[in-house]
This record gives C-alpha cells, sequence and structure tokens, in this order.
C-alpha cells in the first residue's frame, strides 16, 4: 500500500476524532479508501485494516505526528461555495416582523401597542405582555397569531434543513459500509449475506434522505407562503442552529400566576377554551423541555464520548473500520433525535407562550421517541 495512501487513510480518521467532528469527515474516509484500493489495483481484505493502522508506527507520536505531517502535505479543504440570501431569518423575530408586513393592517395594531410590547411580541415573550391589551386593542388577537404562526414556521424550517444535513452524512456513512462490504464480498472475504445488513441499512439511509429532502423543501414552501413570497426566486437565509434552550422552564406556580391574570381578562366561554389549552399546552411545554435537555447534555455527550472512544481504540488496533463507520452513523441518528428534540421544544413554547395571551391552540407537537443507540448493522 503506498504510504501516502496510508496517510490519507488515517487524516480521515483522526478527523473523526476532533471535538470539531464534522460529517464531511466521513466521505473522505471513503473516497481515500477509493483511492486507496484503486492505487493498490485489489480491494482491500479483511486484514488490510490492521496493516493501515501498523503503518502509522512509523510516527514517533502516532497520530500527532500524523495531523502535523497532514498540515504541511494534504491539502486544504474547498471553501464551501458563498450562497448568498435575498432574505436574512436569522432569529425568529425577524421572521414575525417580516409576516407583519405582509398584513397592512397590522400596522396599526402595533402603533396602538407600542414599540415596547411589540418587541416582546416579535420574540415570542408573550408572559411579558399585558393580558388586558387584548381587550383593548382591536385587531390584537391578528397579531398574535400572526406572530405565532411565524415564530413556529421559521422553527420548523430551521430544523427541516439542520436535519436534512445529517441525514447527507448518514447515508454517506451508510454507503461507505456497503461499498466495503462489497469489496469484501467480491475477493471472497464474505459471503453475499454477510453484506445484506450494510446494504439494506444504505437502503434506509436513501430513503430518510429522501423524505428529509422533502421535509425541507415543505418547510421552506411554507415560510415562503407565510411570508407572500412567489416562487422560489428569493433565496432565504436562515441561521444553522436555534436559540439556546433556556436553563430553566417556567414552573408550576408562576404559570399559575400567569394563567389567573389571562382568565380575569378573557369572557366565560373564551376563558373556559384557553384554560383547558393553557394546561395541555404547559405540560407539552414541560415534557418538551426535558427531553431537549435530556438529548442535549447527556445522550449528545455520551454518543461523542463513544465516538471518541471507538477512533481511539481503532488507532489502537482494537476496533475496525466497520466499528468507526458504525459509531459515526450513530453519533448522525443522535444528533437528529436531538434536532427534533430542540424543535419540539421551541414549538411547544409557542403554544405555551400564545396561551398566556387568551390563544387556545387547536393541536400541538407530537413528542417523538428518540433513537440514540442506533439500528445499523452490527460492527465487524
Amino acid at each position: 500500500m503506498p504510504n501516502q495512501m496510508i496517510h490519507r487513510v488515517h487524516f480521515f480518521v483522526a478527523l473523526a476524532c476532533r471535538k470539531t467532528w464534522r460529517p464531511l469527515a466521513l466521505g473522505l474516509l471513503l473516497t481515500s479508501g477509493n483511492a486507496w484500493a484503486q492505487s493498490a489495483g485489489e480491494a482491500p481484505k479483511l486484514q488490510d485494516w490492521r496493516a493501515a493502522n501498523e503503518a502509522v508506527a512509523q510516527f514517533k507520536r502516532g497520530h500527532i505526528d500524523l495531523l502535523k505531517w497532514e498540515r504541511s502535505n494534504l491539502p486544504n479543504e474547498a471553501p464551501a461555495p458563498d450562497v448568498r440570501a435575498d432574505l436574512m431569518l436569522e432569529a425568529p423575530a425577524q421572521a414575525v416582523r417580516e409576516a407583519w408586513k405582509r398584513h397592512p393592517g397590522l400596522r396599526g395594531v402595533q402603533s396602538k401597542l407600542g414599540a415596547a410590547a411589540t418587541l416582546l411580541v416579535a420574540e415570542g415573550r408573550l408572559e411579558a405582555v399585558d393580558p388586558g391589551l387584548q381587550r383593548r386593542i382591536e385587531g390584537m388577537d391578528e397579531l398574535l397569531e400572526v406572530a405565532v404562526d411565524a415564530r413556529k414556521t421559521w422553527i420548523e424550517a430551521v430544523a427541516a434543513r439542520k436535519v436534512l444535513r445529517f441525514r447527507e452524512a448518514a447515508l454517506t456513512s451508510a454507503e461507505a459500509g456497503s461499498e466495503l462490504g462489497r469489496r469484501m464480498v467480491s475477493v471472497g472475504n464474505w459471503s453475499p449475506l454477510q453484506a445484506t445488513p450494510f446494504q439494506l441499512a444504505t437502503a434506509t439511509a436513501r430513503m430518510d434522505l429522501i423524505r428529509a429532502r422533502l421535509a425541507a423543501a415543505e418547510a421552506d414552501g411554507a415560510l415562503r407562503q407565510l411570508l407572500k413570497l412567489g416562487g422560489n426566486s428569493v433565496v432565504l437565509g436562515l441561521p444553522g442552529d436555534f436559540p439556546e434552550l433556556p436553563a430553566k422552564a417556567m414552573g408550576q406556580d408562576q404559570w399559575t400566576q400567569h394563567l389567573d391574570a389571562v382568565q380575569a381578562q378573557l369572557p366565560g366561554v373564551t376563558a373556559t377554551r384557553n384554560r383547558v389549552a393553557a394546561q395541555r399546552a404547559f405540560g407539552f411545554y414541560s415534557a418538551s423541555h426535558g427531553l431537549a435537555l435530556i438529548h442535549r447534555d447527556e445522550v449528545l455527550k455520551l454518543r461523542r464520548f463513544v465516538a471518541e472512544e471507538t477512533v481511539l481504540h481503532y488507532n489502537g488496533m482494537l476496533k475496525s473500520v466497520w466499528d468507526l463507520l458504525g459509531e459515526v452513523r450513530n453519533q448522525a441518528v443522535a444528533e437528529i433525535d436531538a434536532i427534533d428534540a430542540q424543535r419540539d421544544f421551541w414549538l411547544a413554547e409557542a403554544d405555551f407562550q400564545w396561551t398566556l395571551q387568551g390563544g387556545a391552540p387547536t393541536s400541538f407537537v407530537s413528542l417523538g421517541g428518540g433513537s440514540a443507540n442506533g439500528d445499523g448493522p452490527a460492527a465487524h
């Protein structure tokens, strides 16, 4: 095996263990593996991963020296193409204000509401707005509904784009395993049956990616429709992540005080409908906050630890490339679960805040289950 190919294989493995891990590392690992096989003139055999690991011994401090070698010998990554957005929506408040602009009649409502209270509504901090304003300002109901719809639509669009990126990474991992499995079969080290789980994992990843692309297109279309943007001529700019999760959710006592203040401003039938909706909204809000924190602070941290340890064991010839590929896939799945959990919280929070202004959502977010353990083929 040419030394340069050995260096590249181990460089991409080292990339995977960095705390700044990105899905691109997996694609490069597959690319380097293909180049390795082509340059050697044969398909990789079962013992090749051990031989590749042994080759790193020529470096006195293993992968530390290898990273230094990489910096001076490997080309830098090509920068991603710069796509300039026509309309940047970095925060949900910007989406809310853009949505208000599409309803000229709401200008007068904002004027009567005042700049400070309008800002609170745009930022989704409805618990800080006097609930009595809804009775005193005509059109306040519409202002709130448009704000909540814009906020939730923005959340869905950000989540869909983020999930799409990780679905692409998961497919890259699955294809890497499937390709290596195919080569194992071609040289007689595996039976076709042994390669089947990797082929099925790739098919599943492709289906997941198709669904993710559709979900991202639908979410993008919903945001465009909300903002009354015809066609796809306007490029929407969205952030790569959600706002930071609050460390603590609103407690039961504080919520009860807010709800009592709202109830005092509402007529009988409306008050009853609002109380029922508020109780459900508070339940979803509290549960989704707890789930989002567990995903972020426990599941992801543990999964990243396992990934780093897998790379260390790989470097020590205690794990194979199959283990490495499988763990990267598991990490991608855990990242997607965490994105879903954060999305669910922010959607639940928007509904919850709306009930503190007398609103009564007709439906609530469905809190999905996680799959942090992964369900891909067993490592070999």
